[in-house]
């Protein structure tokens, strides 16, 4: 591939238009009949998990107000107004970063510069990133501006901790929330990606990839853009594996059978073996519940019971193994010794999914117990 193996894959696969954004079809929708019903907000709210488009949807947007002719949907990508958004040289479009720029100074000359009118846009439109990192006298200095701005301008905020930015702040805008987006769909984007760059990548090393990415798209492209730098041409599922630490899914499954038979001989040998290849526990651990999650939701399915791990395992007796798991993962991740920890996260996993919940035997006994009556007058 020469030197295209180096640019980054995140950005120069950043959506240019709003139907190249995946995984937000609820926001598109909305913004887009925003957008042809002339109803457009002054401030705007975007919150969610980094990677998920919350800043690519800002710039998008910000293109789509000042398309030539008046607001579109699908602004004419080659106009120079176009380009100057997407490539961040507009200078009617202000990108701030607000964990740089949250001073209450800062946001004082932003107060005063939103008065002139825009020199080349529609609107002068601002775009601060990681709002929620704004002192509280910069919010507050931006209070007014934000309830009653000039007509020419539009404030698009985004943040990954909503819960820091002011009520008062969120009150005022309208907002946006961006989901994870699903394994599914980030690997079929990385398919079109990897066809497109000349790559043969194995659909499981996709899958892999997709899964370590956390719902986050810009994480998933970073993860593909290594493992292009790592294999060349040519990614496997091992070679994801090796590279990140990971376990496959038959391995995984294999170990949740073992915990379902309580075979604790074959627990111990598996985690030796985690350890000698350098796998990541605390990420065989997350895998390990998204495993048994899946068969407890087949055992719902089923009517009570999942067939999944080689033998017949209750609805209950899963999500207490479930609960178990998770309530191991500070230990896991934060204990002395990691693998100590892990070995005995699973084997009290193994051992609260045999036994039974207290509650469901005094009910069981209950139930006998108004039934001996009856036997008896018989």
């Amino acid at each position: 591939m020469g030197e295209i193996g180096y640019q980054v894959i995140a950005r120069r696969w950043r959506p240019k238009q709003f139907d190249e954004l995946v995984g937000q079809d609820h926001i598109v929708r909305t913004l887009s009949n925003a957008i042809e019903s002339q109803r457009i907000a002054h401030a705007y709210l975007f919150v969610g998990p980094r990677g998920t488009g919350k800043t690519s949807t800002a710039r998008l947007f910000a293109k789509a107000l000042n398309a030539e002719g008046g607001p579109s949907i699908h602004p004419d990508n080659n106009s120079e107004v176009s380009q100057a958004i997407m490539n961040g040289s507009c200078m009617d479009v202000i990108e701030i970063d607000g964990a740089s720029n949250n001073s209450v100074d800062q946001v004082r000359d932003l107060r005063e510069d939103c008065q002139y009118a825009p020199t080349q846009c529609r609107y002068k439109i601002y775009i601060i990133d990681e709002v929620h990192m704004l002192s509280t006298a910069a919010f507050n200095a931006l209070l007014k501006t934000l309830e009653e701005p000039p007509e020419h301008v539009k404030f698009f905020f985004a943040t990954t901790e909503a819960h820091k930015v002011l009520q008062t702040i969120v009150s005022r805008c309208q907002r946006f929330e961006f989901r994870p987006i699903s394994n599914q769909v980030i690997a079929e984007k990385l398919s079109i990606i990897a066809a497109s760059e000349g790559i043969q990548a194995d659909p499981n090393a996709l899958q892999s990839i997709a899964s370590l990415a956390n719902g986050g798209m810009r994480d998933a492209q970073s993860i593909l853009d290594q493992m292009i730098s790592f294999c060349g041409q040519s990614i496997s599922e091992a070679d994801v594996l090796d590279v990140y630490g990971l376990v496959s899914v038959e391995r995984i499954e294999g170990l949740a059978q073992a915990m379902v038979a309580m075979n604790y001989a074959a627990i111990i040998a598996a985690v030796d073996e985690f350890v000698a290849e350098g796998r990541d526990l605390f990420r065989v651990l997350v895998d390990l519940q998204a495993c048994v999650r899946q068969g407890l939701l087949d055992a719902i399915q089923q009517g009570g019971s999942s067939q999944q791990f080689g033998q017949s395992i209750s609805t209950e007796s899963l999500m207490r193994m479930l609960d178990a798991l998770q309530a191991a993962e500070v230990s896991v991740q934060q204990g002395l010794s990691e693998k100590a920890n892990f070995e005995v996260a699973l084997l009290k996993a193994a051992e609260e999914a045999r036994s039974r919940a207290i509650d469901s035997l005094i009910q069981q006994i209950a139930r006998v117990g108004e039934l001996e009556p009856e036997k008896k007058k018989r």
